[in-house]
């Protein structure tokens, strides 16, 4: 996994790039925000005129035009607020739009690799919790802190007018507001961290419990998952006791500590000669109003370092290596022959070789399959072709070209897949058929390749046809009619080299000879690449190519290795294709 630099200077200004891609709206709230501190602390300052002029002085005009200025504090107020609001609204949400678009796009660029190294439940954590957090980092934030800054600078400029000397006494408290506000911080990053490994682990243990829920229940695992459900949850419940603490425990110290510097600010103002009573009033009121930013200012500290821990798992995600294209060929239809020259693979730098030393052609038009024991490398093989995963050594040809020469569009373009666990979408029938090519695929197409897969039999019967919804991953249909949909996609797609991962393993007889029927229609003029366990499969395959502890061990049609008396026809005495 990358590791995005997490230095607090990196992250602000990594996330500050989502903020200020709108910065009109950023400053049209700032100004909103501006205005409503504004009008607040002018409003504290209004008590020294109110009691001067208006109670003690009598003045006639200063009453007069009191109620014009209170109404024209709550309209700047009212204005400010509104375009405060809405448009830190409109700015949290498109950031979280961005967020998420450009996270979810990067993931489509990952290689195979990443995926068989992470758990889909984190990464969807990732696209959900860690982004509503990295907002609190900027939305809500980013008001309190521009709101409460500028209302706090109102109130001290209100304290200078009315006292300079007695407001310098509250510059006393900011060596240890600071202290405590860093110390805070600190604690805050650190159980942020923890609170979102953690809330991972929570999806990462309910999406096992919900997608394996048969495997469960039939294993009396139950309890088991429960147990574990609820240690992840605890432990989340335990991490986020500990920031509320923090939290609660943040506010009285900040206020407690300044109320000795407000005890002693009254103390000195109360003598006599000291100040007018509207300005002590005025003083004395917005010393207490700034106790409210203060408090606010100093509980920012956590949504912040929410946000940034936040951030770390969501630029780790973004800083990830995209699959390599280097290609900048592309060919045509092709005729479907490959060759492999001399490739090994290992999965990581340190580990031990999975495929060793292979040289294979395989024709154009012909049926290969590819057989061994579990663990001989037979898909490792398979998804080198489709350069899932990039040879180590060697090089692989498709139609005498470099694959690494083509784009990967391209490359895959000229293959069709048909797996032992198939893969639909929550979605239509037709949709799933014509997956890829949803506006390009006429109705009728998708109606001939369903025919000619033996789907169509079934799906018309439907009341909804090709509009039906085949539920999450098919389960509102059988095995057997889930591989037909699967052989009609790939039917559809008509491309010249066709994969079949034991298409056929899990299905009853009935339903193995209609797939079966459907797979003859599908290999003509095609070449095909079988990973093969049943016998049935095998036998027609113009070559079989055996593979032992990743390499090539014997290759040969069915009747020619079965005389050859060597490792095939082991396996085919024990059927033993797995």
């Amino acid at each position: 996994m990358a590791k995005a630099d997490t230095t607090d200077y990196v992250l602000y200004k990594r996330v500050l790039k989502y903020f200020l891609s709108s910065w009109g709206a950023v400053i049209v709230a700032a100004l909103g925000n501006i205005f409503c501190a504004a009008s607040d602390a002018y409003a504290t300052y209004l008590f020294k005129p109110l009691l001067d002029k208006g109670f003690i002085d009598k003045s006639i005009h200063f009453m007069a035009i009191l109620p014009f200025i209170i109404i024209g504090i709550f309209i700047v107020r009212g204005v400010g607020s509104f375009f405060s609001s809405f448009y830190m609204g409109f700015l949290s949400k498109k950031i979280v739009m961005v967020l998420r678009q450009e996270m979810f796009s990067h993931i489509m660029r990952l290689p195979a690799k990443f995926f068989d190294q992470s758990a889909s439940a984190r990464l969807l954590s990732k696209l959900t919790y860690n982004v509503d957090q990295i907002i609190q980092a900027t939305g809500a934030t980013f008001q309190i802190l521009v709101q409460q800054s500028f209302f706090l600078l109102g109130l001290i400029i209100v304290m200078l007018l009315n006292s300079w000397h007695l407001t310098l006494l509250i510059f006393l408290a900011l060596p240890f507001l600071v202290s405590f506000v860093r110390f805070v911080s600190q604690r805050f990053r650190k159980l942020s961290r923890r609170i979102q490994n953690a809330m991972g682990n929570v999806m990462h243990s309910a999406e096992e419990s919900i997608i394996g829920y048969r495997e469960v229940r039939i294993f009396g695992g139950e309890a088991q998952q429960i147990r574990q459900f609820n240690h992840n949850v605890t432990y989340n419940f335990v991490q986020e006791m500990k920031v509320t603490l923090t939290n609660a425990l943040n506010s009285p110290i900040i206020q407690l500590f300044c109320s000795f510097i407000l005890a002693l600010v009254i103390y000195l103002a109360l003598r006599p000669t000291a100040m007018s009573p509207g300005s002590f009033i005025s003083m004395l009121t917005a010393m207490l109003a700034a106790f409210k930013p203060i408090r606010d200012l100093s509980q920012v500290s956590s949504s912040i370092q929410r946000g940034l821990a936040a951030a770390e798992g969501i630029f780790e995600l973004l800083d990830e290596e995209p699959e390599q294209d280097h290609g900048t060929q592309e060919l045509g239809r092709i005729s479907g022959q490959m060759c492999l020259k001399n490739i090994s693979f290992r999965y990581q730098a340190d580990s031990d070789l999975v495929l060793k030393e292979i040289n294979l052609d395989i024709p154009a038009g012909k049926t290969v399959a590819f057989v061994g024991r579990s663990g001989s490398g037979k898909t490792t093989l398979i998804s080198l072709l489709t350069r899932f995963y990039e040879a180590t050594e060697g090089v692989i040809y498709l139609d005498q070209v470099n694959i690494q020469d083509l784009k990967l569009k391209n490359l895959r373009q000229h293959f069709a897949m048909v797996s032992q666990h198939v893969c639909l979408f929550d979605d239509s029938i037709y949709n799933n058929i014509a997956y890829g090519d949803t506006e390009g695929a006429s109705e009728e197409a998708v109606i001939q390749a369903l025919k000619a897969a033996h789907a169509w039999e079934f799906v018309e019967k439907m009341p909804q046809g090709l509009k039906t919804l085949v539920g999450e991953n098919g389960y509102n249909l059988s095995g057997g009619q889930r591989q037909r949909l699967a052989i009609a996609r790939a039917i559809l797609k008509d491309a010249p080299i066709l994969i079949l991962d034991e298409a056929t393993s899990a299905l009853d007889n009935e339903s193995e000879r209609a797939v079966q029927q459907a797979l003859e229609v599908l290999r003509q003029n095609r070449t095909i690449l079988v990973i093969a366990h049943r016998l049935s499969t095998i036998e027609k395959a113009d070559l079989i190519v055996v593979l032992d502890q990743g390499r090539i061990v014997e290759q040969g049609s069915h009747q020619a290795l079965l005389e050859h008396d060597g490792v095939y026809a082991q396996l085919h005495s024990s059927a033993s294709f797995s």
